[in-house]
């Protein structure tokens, strides 16, 4: 059985660096800035340091001085933003952790970036149905969006429901993904 597998999106520039959150408005005079997790347990990011952001002049480090739960969200101090005036310019700046600093997960759960290029077979029809484009979430679950490749049965894209009646064997050696999902559906 497939659990749930976790949001992270990988950075083009650093494949050991996963996507995790994203700075929002500032909060206070302070340097204080909203934080957006990627993370499934939103607290989970503040354990995930040091922080890593893409700059003009190259990945820079952030730290997390303090942080805490404001309301419904979470606000971060951080080392590197000293007042209000830095946090201004921190606005929508997307934060990157190195894998070796993510969450252990349990034998049958997944970072998405590790499903993404992953070939999709059926199960019944042991067939190719295609390649993991990308993951997204719709609430209820996530949805695995398979792309056409050269092996495929045929020149469909698909949409299929990550859930444990339709995800079976998830091979990251192999780079397979078994599905229970025909080629007519």
């Amino acid at each position: 059985m497939a659990k749930q597998p976790t949001d992270l999106h990988t950075n083009e520039a650093n494949a050991s660096l996963f996507k995790i959150g994203e700075l929002k408005k500032p909060y206070g005079i302070h340097g204080w800035l909203w934080v957006f997790s990627f993370t499934e347990d939103r607290e989970a990011i503040f354990h995930m340091q040091p922080w890593v952001i893409n700059t003009a002049m190259g990945q820079k480090t952030l730290t997390v001085k303090n942080w805490r739960q404001q309301g419904k969200g979470y606000v971060v101090q951080l080392n590197e933003v000293p007042d209000r005036n830095i946090a201004e310019t921190m606005f929508g700046v997307s934060l990157w952790a190195e894998k070796n600093n993510l969450s252990e997960l349990a034998e049958d759960e997944y970072y998405w970036s590790d499903l993404i290029g992953l070939t999709v077979i059926s199960q019944s029809e042991n067939v190719i149905l295609g390649r993991v484009k990308e993951l997204f979430e719709t609430g209820a679950h996530a949805i695995m969006v398979v792309e056409p490749t050269a092996d495929s049965v045929d020149g469909e894209e698909r949409l299929i429901p990550w859930h444990k009646q339709t995800i079976g064997e998830v091979n990251l050696a192999k780079q397979t993904l078994m599905v229970d999902w025909g080629s007519d559906y």
